[in-house]
């Protein structure tokens, strides 16, 4: 029987999964013999081998690569095989079923879109035959077939066959899953594996390939919502290019995209090509691309753009079900990082709800769970998490959790969260309008940027003291005081400069919501940062250019910063061995290079009291 693969449709992964020596090899290397699939001479030069090393012919060798899988006669690893039927086009996933190496077995399950369970006619079901078709529930692979090997053994006993039919289905029925068939197979021999026995005449169900051929196809990605997560910005000319991978769903030029979870809306103006005659208008799932938007706003890595009419999920507090790996127990209040997609989060697991023992498959309450253990918990993070639920999107609805750069498990994600009893969000009874009312004047942020020694501290001291005098409520929120006490706890590395802007423009925020003028005088070089910051505070922040060139700001050196830059002493200090990303479209530009310290400070001043008087 010679089958033709169908270009058209798309390909279902399939996992086999069973109990080990239950004939999983086994069946795979029968399937491709009798659909015509193995490459040419494949069958020979095994039978060669075999006889090579004095050992009967198996078909399993086709499959087991590795060397201690032959001498053991086990899989160890998960062995993936492109294959087809006239219906359509497989990637099979031959998992290991012996229970050291249950790890490979759940890698790949989590793949698989249906499977195949094995199991021994002889033996019956076995425990690990119960633990795989547990974690095909867990899992969510909801598509199943039983094949009921090796019935050679049994003599095709139709009464040995039914009672073990009976077993599996009703242990099927407590897991909430159901055998679409049971077959009757012997895969030594090829009976009901690509077409049916005359041995079986007392079955009258689907072959093997007629059962794959049953189960349903998973919906093309491209069918799916659009879900683009974002790889990374880049910046040519005066291009700010958003790039990264189409997980799913299509988009085209002039669509208008949301990123979540800020919901930073644009529309997409270009998607950029390189070497091509006509420009690319379209984009589909799979594809990696680079689009410019209509009007620049601030997206970061791990950020999702997706559609307005079809979002993820944007919540601090998720469901989700894990697979432990890391040898000391996951307790209550563990601090990970859930790795999804482009996307690195800060989460704690805030609680253990329940814990099922893989050995005795016994799901019980419990406040940790130690390695091997599935357990379903609430992961909670201080930002909103951009993902799906599993179910809904399998490429953002799993991901692997890290501590201290290993991998200490798998996750998919059930869904929100309830919210934490303990954290609830106040109302205040008094909005911004009546603070401003009251006080003659808004609250807000003046952010001061600008290299070291461009005179930041000096305007934003100055400040103070003018806006105090004139009946504003102001306070400066200065680099090197915020160092000291909110980010002691940080060094200079990028990513812990980036962590210092973010806490504050957070605290300035609550100035701002407190009717306060917070001005903020920090070097904060890069223009992402500056940016998220703008994102945080909202409407009544004001970026101001504090503008001195670097060898004015080196002639100053207020604090002997640069002269210790030249000699080696600071590693990464800006302007000299690291950049400074001056404003595009500050609010206000004040340049002490050219004008004087008085006049700078009266244009600060005036322009404070015009953007937050009444």
């Amino acid at each position: 029987m010679t089958y033709i693969e169908s270009k058209a449709a798309p390909r279902l992964p399939i996992v086999i999964v069973g109990h080990v020596d239950h004939g999983k090899s086994t069946l795979i290397g029968r399937l491709l013999h009798d659909s015509d699939s193995l490459p040419e001479g494949k069958v020979e030069a095994v039978r060669e081998m075999c006889r090579r090393r004095s050992m009967p012919f198996e078909w399993a060798f086709l499959m087991d690569a590795f060397q201690a899988e032959r001498d053991q006669g086990i899989t160890i690893d998960t062995t993936q095989i492109q294959f087809r039927t006239p219906k359509r086009p497989y990637l099979i996933i031959d998992a290991p079923g012996h229970h050291e190496f249950l790890k490979n077995m759940i890698t790949g399950a989590a793949n698989a879109a249906a499977a195949l369970l094995v199991i021994d006619a002889e033996e019956g079901v076995r425990d690990q035959t119960r633990r795989h078709a547990t974690l095909l529930s867990l899992l969510g692979v909801r598509q199943l077939a039983v094949v009921v090997n090796k019935l050679d053994r049994i003599d095709f006993d139709q009464a040995r066959f039914a009672a073990v039919a009976d077993e599996v289905r009703d242990y099927l029925g407590e897991l909430g899953l159901e055998a679409s068939a049971i077959v009757p197979v012997s895969a030594r021999g090829g009976d009901n594996v690509g077409s049916a026995s005359d041995k079986t005449r007392w079955y009258d169900g689907p072959t093997v390939l007629q059962s794959l051929d049953g189960f349903a196809a998973r919906p093309q990605a491209d069918e799916q919502p659009l879900r683009l997560p974002i790889q990374d910005v880049y910046k040519f000319d005066d291009r700010r290019l958003i790039a990264g991978r189409i997980e799913s769903g299509r988009l085209r030029v002039g669509d208008e995209l949301v990123f979540a979870p800020d919901d930073k809306r644009a529309r997409i103006a270009s998607i950029e090509t390189w070497n091509v005659a006509v420009p690319q208008v379209t984009a589909t799932a799979g594809q990696s691309v680079a689009l410019t938007l209509d009007q620049q706003i601030f997206v970061e890595r791990g950020a999702i753009a997706h559609a307005p009419e079809a979002a993820p999920l944007a919540a601090r507090r998720l469901r989700a079900r894990l697979f432990w790996l890391a040898r000391e127990p996951l307790e209550e209040g563990r601090k990970l990082t859930l790795k999804i997609g482009t996307a690195q989060h800060s989460v704690t697991v805030t609680t253990i709800r329940s814990v099922l023992d893989i050995e005795s498959l016994e799901s019980r309450p419990s406040p940790r769970a130690a390695r091997n253990e599935i357990a379903e918990v609430v992961l909670q993070s201080d930002r909103p998490l951009p993902v799906d639920a599993h179910g809904d999107n399998a490429a953002t609805g799993r991901g692997v959790l890290v501590s201290e750069y290993d991998v200490v498990g798998g996750c998919v994600i059930l869904g929100e969260a309830e919210p934490a009893a303990e954290l609830h969000a106040v109302a205040h009874q008094i909005d911004a309008s009546a603070r401003a009312a009251a006080q003659s004047h808004s609250g807000g942020v003046i952010w001061l940027t600008g290299l070291s020694g461009a005179g930041k501290s000096t305007l934003a001291m100055d400040l103070e003291a003018r806006l105090f005098g004139r009946g504003i409520r102001a306070f400066v929120l200065d680099g090197d005081n915020l160092r000291k006490r909110l980010s002691s706890d940080l060094g200079f590395a990028p990513e812990d400069r980036a962590e210092n802007i973010r806490r504050t423009a957070e605290v300035a925020r609550l100035f701002a919501e407190a009717g306060m003028v917070a001005v903020v005088a920090l070097i904060s070089p890069l223009r992402d940062d500056r940016d998220r910051a703008r994102a945080i505070i909202g409407e009544g922040f004001h970026e101001v250019h504090v503008r001195a060139g670097l060898e004015t700001c080196e002639s100053r050196d207020p604090k002997g910063l640069y002269a210790r830059a030249r000699a080696g002493r600071i590693a990464g200090f800006t302007g000299i061995d690291s950049p400074y990303e001056p404003p595009q479209a500050a609010e206000l530009v004040i340049d002490t290079e050219v004008t004087s310290i008085a006049a700078c400070q009266e244009a600060l001043a005036a322009y404070v009291e015009g953007a937050v008087a009444l």
